[in-house]
């Protein structure tokens, strides 16, 4: 089939998708940005050779589990638009935009900024990463790798199994652990808890294995805390990735420390 025809192709599907019913429970979203047109899985991985697809997560996120020959660039860039432009002057395909899952709104938010600023043919894929590598592993990688397994993907349970609550945290942290802060510099600003190392931000595997390391030798627990408890959830998979196995999070991230602190002495 002709480039041409695919294309056509890809345009009748965006009018029938966009055309569902867009209320949809499994698609929370749709009804917020009724304007964001958007592709479904299966039809993404269709048409995957004659679209852009772009992740609009942090690099870190990307870093650890993307679509294959995706672009990373970041929402939160300041030249986000720009990128986008030059990406629009040299080729004219459809734009895919994704992020995590049904309801992430970066991507979302990509598309309206990008037509807010008259840059055409951009679309959402809004069922996520996740859909996509259980159902296409070997168009995904994970940390670099590429086909992956589906049994490599971290399922709510046991990410939940590593997560305490603070009291329970600081009450383990206090045993023989190493403490890590993975917050932005900007969270940090005079809210520290314990005696925390930093790690550099963006996230530095390589400065994290030093304390996998230092952990696993000297039989320590690794304890690990961000701004609200999300970040720690792509943190994982490295961990689990160097087969560590006594790492803890602090559920709520910092956040749940401080709004627990204000409480008590209201």
């Amino acid at each position: 089939m002709k480039k041409t025809t695919l294309y056509y192709v890809f345009l009748l599907t965006l009018l029938f998708t966009s055309s569902v019913i867009a209320n949809d429970d499994e698609f929370p979203n749709r009804a917020l940005y009724p304007e964001v047109p958007y592709i479904s899985l299966d039809d993404l991985y269709q048409q995957r050779n004659n679209v852009i697809i772009v992740d609009v997560r942090s690099s870190y996120e990307y870093n650890t589990l993307h679509i294959k020959g995706a672009r990373n660039i970041p929402l939160s860039s300041k030249d986000f638009i720009d990128l986008i432009q030059t990406i629009r002057a040299k080729n004219s395909n459809p734009i895919i935009f994704y992020c995590n899952g049904t309801t992430c709104r970066k991507s979302y938010k990509a598309v309206r900024k990008a037509l807010r600023a008259n840059i055409p043919k951009v679309v959402v894929y809004d069922a996520g990463i996740f859909d996509w590598a259980r159902k296409y592993p070997a168009e995904s990688e994970l940390l670099g790798k590429s086909p992956i397994q589906p049994g490599q993907l971290i399922s709510s349970d046991k990410f939940k199994s590593h997560l305490l609550e603070t009291d329970d945290f600081i009450a383990k942290a206090s045993q023989r652990s190493i403490i890590l802060d993975i917050r932005d510099p900007t969270q940090r600003e005079g809210l520290f808890i314990f005696n925390s190392a930093e790690i550099p931000v963006p996230l530095d595997n390589e400065k994290l294995r030093q304390y996998i390391d230092q952990a696993k030798k000297e039989n320590r627990n690794l304890m690990i805390y961000d701004a609200v408890g999300k970040q720690v959830r792509w943190l994982q998979y490295y961990l689990e990735d160097q087969n560590l196995k006594s790492y803890y999070f602090m559920k709520g991230g910092a956040k749940s420390f401080f709004d627990e602190l204000v409480n008590e002495y209201r």
